[in-house]
């Protein structure tokens, strides 16, 4: 088996567990099916809702213990006012890819995110400290995560942005976003993770690698975009 074969037959066997079962949950579930990798999708509800996901992804299904101690890697992707019920014991030593973002709406208002002293990926990191996070998928609508992705090579491919603290994990989730269609742009620690959260200039906007740059640069720590002026 030549090296190119050897690298296949390992993908081929890598696991993800999956902690969410929304819209951008079941869009990284389906990517990862169709890039040859055995999935667990797990929701707060239990197994027995998610029967419909399972049946349209060909993922399986389980509890999110289950799933974090399936996954060889392990995507979060859950409400942010969630984070404190994620296991921690089944998700230490592994690359843990966080996509979580912060809608004080939704999440209601968390003071260390509101006076800007923590990143939403710092928070998170502080609940699971065994565990090798990335911030990553955390910046593309679920629609556009389906769509936009193209082979490698191609005239302005969509780029997204990644941060964390453990330079190999970084690695791993840049070469997955590559697999799934995308190239990485790594905008530093979880510290730097602010740059792309929500309502920054990078967030879920279609960039390729020189204009993702240029947006994440231009970021300011305490200054928001208009609410929704991502969404397209």
């Amino acid at each position: 088996m030549n090296g190119a074969a050897r690298r296949s037959n390992r993908r081929l066997k890598m696991k993800m567990g999956i902690l969410g079962a929304g819209f951008l949950g079941r869009a990284l579930a389906t990517l990862a099916k169709q890039n040859g990798y055995e999935v667990m999708i797990s929701n707060s509800r239990g197994p027995e809702t998610l029967m419909s996901t399972a049946a349209a992804t060909g993922c399986r299904v389980g509890t999110a213990r289950e799933a974090a101690v399936f996954g060889d890697i392990v995507v979060i992707s859950v409400p942010l006012r969630s984070y404190l019920t994620l296991p921690v014991a089944e998700l230490e030593g592994k690359i843990v890819i966080d996509t979580c973002n912060y809608y004080p709406e939704r999440d209601g208002h968390i003071d260390a995110l509101d006076q800007y002293t923590l990143t939403t990926s710092e928070l998170m990191a502080r609940h699971l400290p065994g565990a090798r996070l990335v911030k990553a998928f955390s910046a593309i609508l679920a629609k556009d995560l389906e769509t936009d992705g193209v082979a490698p090579g191609r005239p302005n491919r969509r780029a997204l942005p990644i941060a964390g603290d453990d330079v190999a994990a970084k690695q791993a989730v840049a070469g997955i976003l590559d697999q799934f269609g995308f190239d990485a742009v790594d905008a530093g620690s979880l510290s730097a993770s602010w740059r792309f959260e929500r309502a920054k200039p990078a967030y879920c906007v279609r960039l390729d690698r020189a204009g993702l740059l240029k947006k994440l640069a231009q970021a300011e720590r305490n200054v928001e975009l208009p609410h929704g002026s991502w969404r397209h």
